[in-house]
């Protein structure tokens, strides 16, 4: 008799003695997670762990709790919490909606794969700012990718003007954590870096930084800013869905009396006259 086993480093179970479908015992990274994670361990740790081989210092811990609450809910002007309110107002299921924020917010503009981005700079200048001079100046084509070349510096705003209130506030906090340099570095050389990339910075570049000092690769901070966005976007479709698609904020989806509907047609009547005169 054969078996088929899961090759994984991440999780290990042990069955049941009486039903081998059932789990006794699961280690995480070799924790115990319902024996002795369970009501110990806080949620960013459990978090970590799964994606890194360690569990965090007691500042990284801190350093992502802190992160998860600064991107739990981008608001209703994101694309991608907008994609998810569409989903509630229209009745779709919450599997649903929770996918088109996902879609909607895994792309180059504040989206998860300009996380990436960001990141990958971040291995290749480090805290060198004559490397971040260079390659914010220029925006490369990036080798063999799906994805188009991008068209703003990652990390940056590129229909801002000044840097907004919430992103220092963000940055000055996760800075303060003391997890690793890259924070740090860039809160000391952000009026240059901004000059190089001729935009102001974004959350989006704190998360990248933020996910650099917590030694996390390009591509598990693109997943991760996927996953710590999405409770803002489950509670918008929610509160959506209950409102209905009458008081939808983006947008006039009906006239809301006889009047309005009499004016607009009166200008379109105006409109075809003119446009027999001029024929």
């Amino acid at each position: 008799m054969t078996t088929d086993k899961i090759h994984t480093r991440i999780w290990r179970e042990e069955p049941e003695p009486d039903n081998a479908f059932a789990t006794r015992a699961a280690y995480c990274r070799g924790y115990d997670v319902y024996g002795e994670m369970l009501g110990q361990a806080r949620w960013v740790e459990m978090l970590y762990l799964l994606f890194r081989e360690e569990a965090p210092t007691a500042a990284r811990a801190d350093l992502l709790e802190a992160l998860a609450v600064a991107l739990a809910n981008p608001g209703p002007r994101d694309a991608s919490v907008h994609a998810a309110m569409c989903g509630g107002v229209c009745g779709s299921t919450a599997a649903s909606s929770l996918m088109a924020a996902l879609g909607v917010g895994a792309g180059q503009l504040a989206g998860g794969h300009e996380v990436f981005l960001a990141m990958q700079g971040w291995v290749e200048c480090g805290t060198d700012l004559g490397a971040w001079q260079k390659r914010l100046a220029g925006l490369a084509t990036i080798p063999g990718s799906i994805w188009p070349a991008p068209e703003h510096p990652p990390g940056f705003d590129p229909y801002g003007v000044s840097t907004a209130t919430p992103v220092k506030q963000t940055l000055a906090c996760l800075a303060g954590f003391n997890a690793g340099s890259h924070l740090s570095w860039l809160q000391q050389n952000l009026p240059d870096m901004e000059a190089a990339a001729g935009c102001p910075l974004t959350l989006s570049g704190i998360a990248a930084a933020a996910f650099s000092d917590l030694d996390f690769s390009p591509e598990q901070g693109e997943m991760l800013h996927l996953l710590l966005r999405l409770p803002g976007a489950a509670a918008h479709a929610l509160e959506q869905s209950s409102i209905g698609y009458k008081k939808f904020p983006f947008g006039t989806v009906e006239l809301e009396s006889t009047a309005e509907l009499e004016s607009s047609l009166e200008l379109e009547h105006t409109v075809q006259l003119k446009n027999k005169e001029h024929a």
